[in-house]
């Protein structure tokens, strides 16, 4: 695998109230990079959120620690032509950016997160929709379109972040992306998932994968957030009572980068580095938050972060080979 990469959250919204990352500090977003850089041994980052202010800083900061920038615009409840206006300002941005190479993410999951392709106006009413029809159509109609606008300005690859469930048509891309965590229903078809990828003829790049540091956190894939009691965009407390195994997500981790070695995958983002909205509470229970994080690092509540075990996975891992950088 030529790429070894970790998503790095600026802050992300659904709607009124905090983003996932609050207060917002170019400094500390400055030490994490470094960390990134020599601490976890990655090359890339991926760099999401929905502020672009914050996406530009970020990718900035990660270009001047040596670190591949994958910008990634996330946002929610876009109409089709804000999200083209959004990504165009992040296209223009992008090619501003010097020291590093830029790829640019036109969007991750859209058929979820982009009004217009599901009925519904709110996310919780576009996830009920995906027991319908798929809109391929619409969706590759607007991938088109969002492909063209960003290359008006923007002259290096660019990719998209798929879910599995789209049906891409790859074809204005240079990077095949997609968010492929493994569970336990997918588990038997997960490497022939990959080998569809990599069979498309371009370098495939699994955008997010990840699990938690709970017992049986690696059968949640992406819906750990189900454990969190939200308050709006809050977190109030976990739902269920559940026991911390960050071996576990070190377990994941290792098995994960191993398969996608052996398949030829170019290069793979752990979801994620911080959760910052998210705090670690020592003693355990139902308030400590972190166990529902994807994080490699708990953040503590003054802010700062201690690594978990899964972070030393991944420095292991990337560490190995390092005449690819």
């Amino acid at each position: 695998m030529q790429t070894y990469g970790i998503t790095y959250d600026t802050g992300w919204t659904s709607g009124p109230g905090p983003t996932t990352y609050e207060p917002f500090d170019a400094e500390v977003v400055r030490a994490d990079m470094i960390a990134i850089r020599d601490q976890l041994h990655c090359d890339a980052v991926r760099v999401t959120g929905g502020l672009v202010d914050r996406l530009e800083l970020a990718a900035q900061l990660a270009a001047d620690a040596g670190l591949e920038v994958w910008l990634s615009p996330f946002t929610s409840d876009q109409p089709p032509e804000e999200l083209l206006d959004t990504l165009a300002d992040c296209a223009r941005r992008a090619e501003k950016i010097t020291g590093a190479e830029v790829v640019l993410v036109t969007g991750a999951e859209l058929t979820l997160f982009l009004r217009g392709l599901l009925p519904g106006d709110t996310l919780e009413e576009r996830i009920a929709g995906l027991r319908g029809p798929r809109p391929t159509d619409r969706l590759n109609a607007f991938l088109a379109e969002a492909a063209a606008t960003v290359r008006k300005h923007f002259s290096g690859r660019i990719t998209y972040a798929a879910l599995p469930s789209e049906r891409v048509d790859w074809t204005p891309f240079d990077i095949v992306g997609m968010d492929l965590y493994r569970t336990p229903e997918n588990a038997e078809v997960y490497v022939h998932a990959l080998r569809v990828l990599t069979e498309i003829g371009k370098p495939v790049a699994i955008t997010e994968f990840g699990c938690t540091a709970v017992r049986g956190g690696a059968d949640l894939g992406a819906k750990a957030m189900a454990l969190v009691d939200w308050d709006g965009q809050v977190a109030r407390g976990l739902t269920a009572d559940v026991e911390r195994d960050e071996e576990e997500q070190a377990t994941y981790l290792r098995d994960l980068v191993e398969t996608f070695e052996a398949e030829g995958i170019a290069a793979a983002f752990w979801c994620t580095f911080a959760s910052r909205n998210l705090p670690h509470r020592p003693g355990g229970g139902r308030a400590d938050l972190d166990q529902a994080s994807y994080g490699l690092v708990k953040v503590l509540e003054s802010g700062e972060w201690e690594p978990k075990a899964a972070f030393a996975a991944l420095a292991a891992v990337a560490s190995r080979d390092e005449n690819r950088r």
